[in-house]
């Protein structure tokens, strides 16, 4: 009876512990598949998320996007004040014509004419220098026509960038502005008389600054929006004078000529200069000779010197004979 029930009792435990096995093995399965779940639902999130970022990120500030090839298509930033000078040459064959013509672009262009020098030759070709101002817009235009109205000799232009000493001397007149208005309105809260003369004789000089400044402002803005041109224009030579130009017998006398006439007016003026000198060195030694000379103590004469250790002894006279050797008597 005893065996039965242990037997029993075996397997209704062994029963029990399978039915808990199972329950176990279910829980954690359903756990898992649930943790699973929703794993996989928060990787998907990422991956949207980040599949929804990266068109921003190309659109904004990744490498090779958008912003960074409208950067590199961007055209470089231009120098908005440039001072534009230029110098030409020009042989014309009717000077006045080309003056005229130079003139009449300036005007179209929108611009006058500066300065205006004419002068002759010893052949009587005329010779302008005429400076012109236009504006910056149309430089080209006036130079390339100013070019075609002759034969160039010369051309030289030049380009100075001066933005920066534009936006300096803005800045700087904002700034002196405020100081002004600073001192106006110090002047009107002042009581004292002291202030009161301290803070006028601050105003004179900060206004002074600004007066400069302003003029250094429009000095600026009238450089950078006219361009200069100076031309000059001169008359070609004939034909008959370029053959002229070839030099002989008679230029080379000319020459030598000339030359000679400058070696007499060098010596001339050299002359001249010495002059004065000489004539008071010759006035100086005819005081002298005549008036101080005279005047001054003669030296004595000198006396012969007498015999000496060293002097042979001289034999005196014989008495009745003559110093020649002869005889006295006769």
């Amino acid at each position: 009876m005893r065996t039965r029930r242990s037997v029993r009792t075996g397997r209704a435990l062994a029963g029990v512990l399978l039915a808990a096995a199972l329950a176990v093995t279910g829980c954690s399965a359903s756990g898992d598949e649930g943790a699973s779940k929703a794993g996989g639902q928060g990787v998907a999130a990422d991956e949207k998320g980040a599949a929804d970022a990266a068109p921003e990120s190309g659109k904004q500030g990744a490498p090779g996007g958008t912003a960074d090839r409208a950067a590199a298509s961007a055209p470089p930033v231009a120098a908005e004040h440039v001072i534009r000078t230029a110098t030409l040459t020009v042989r014309v064959k009717d000077v006045p014509k080309a003056l005229d013509e130079a003139r009449a672009a300036a005007a179209d262009a929108g611009g006058y004419i500066g300065d205006e020098t004419t002068r002759r030759d010893w052949r009587g070709h005329e010779h302008t220098r005429v400076v012109l101002r236009v504006p910056a817009d149309a430089y080209e235009e006036v130079l390339t026509g100013l070019e075609g109205t002759g034969t160039l000799v010369e051309r030289s232009a030049k380009a100075q960038d001066v933005t920066d000493q534009v936006v300096d001397v803005k800045s700087r007149i904002s700034t002196q502005r405020a100081s002004v208005a600073r001192i106006r309105e110090l002047m009107d809260r002042a009581t004292r008389l002291s202030d009161v003369v301290t803070l006028e004789g601050e105003l004179s000089s900060r206004q002074a600054d600004l007066e400069s400044l302003l003029a250094q402002q429009v000095a600026l803005k009238d450089r950078t929006s006219l361009a200069t041109v100076t031309l000059t224009l001169t008359e070609a030579p004939s034909k008959e004078e370029e053959k002229d130009d070839d030099p002989g017998f008679l230029d080379a006398l000319a020459g030598g000529w000339d030359v000679f006439l400058t070696l007499l007016r060098w010596l001339a003026l050299a002359l001249g200069a010495v002059l004065p000198f000489a004539a008071v060195a010759a006035l100086v030694f005819l005081v002298w000779r005549t008036l101080v000379r005279p005047r001054l103590p003669r030296r004595p004469d000198p006396v012969p010197a007498s015999g000496g250790p060293g002097s042979l002894p001289v034999a005196p006279p014989v008495p009745g004979r003559a110093p020649g050797g002869g005889d006295g008597e006769a």
